[in-house]
């Protein structure tokens, strides 16, 4: 029990004696999220992704991320997400689905960012047999000024 305590002292002073780390102010910043959902039936799927960038004169920090969901009362639901990191572009996207007999709900949500365009889309759909498709689209892009 000592030993945990000096143990746990040492990391206290250490991180007592540790200097400051400050942040930068973002030069440019941005963020950009899209989401939808879908439901027909005993079906749904959920769809959502955001991503953000922030530009200082140390060079550029961007995070992304996605995540979806789907269900259903009889049929098969899957729900995968892939991200892709190729240096100073991020990618991600979301697809979701369920499916009972004709029934179905779909979403997916893709996320992109490369250090000065972000931008998010989400596309929805619903159909039920004998029935019209309910779709939807949701799109959000921003670009960062220069500096």
């Amino acid at each position: 029990m000592k030993h945990l305590n000096l143990i746990a002292a040492a990391t206290i002073a250490l991180f007592a004696s540790s200097s400051a780390v400050l942040a930068e102010d973002c030069n440019a910043a941005g963020t950009v999220g899209t989401g939808g959902s879908a439901s027909a039936g005993g079906t749904s799927a959920s769809s959502v992704g955001t991503a953000g960038t922030c530009r200082t004169d140390g060079g550029t920090t961007s995070s992304i991320g996605s995540a979806g969901s789907a269900a259903t009362i009889d049929g098969k639901a899957q729900s995968n997400t892939h991200v892709n990191d190729h240096g100073d572009k991020l990618k991600a996207q979301t697809k979701a689905q369920a499916v009972d007999k004709g029934t179905f709900s779909k979403s997916r949500t893709k996320t992109s960012t490369d250090g000065s365009t972000l931008e998010s889309t989400t596309r929805t759909m619903s159909h039920v047999p004998g029935e019209k498709p309910v779709k939807n689209t949701t799109n959000q892009k921003i670009i960062l000024p220069e500096q």
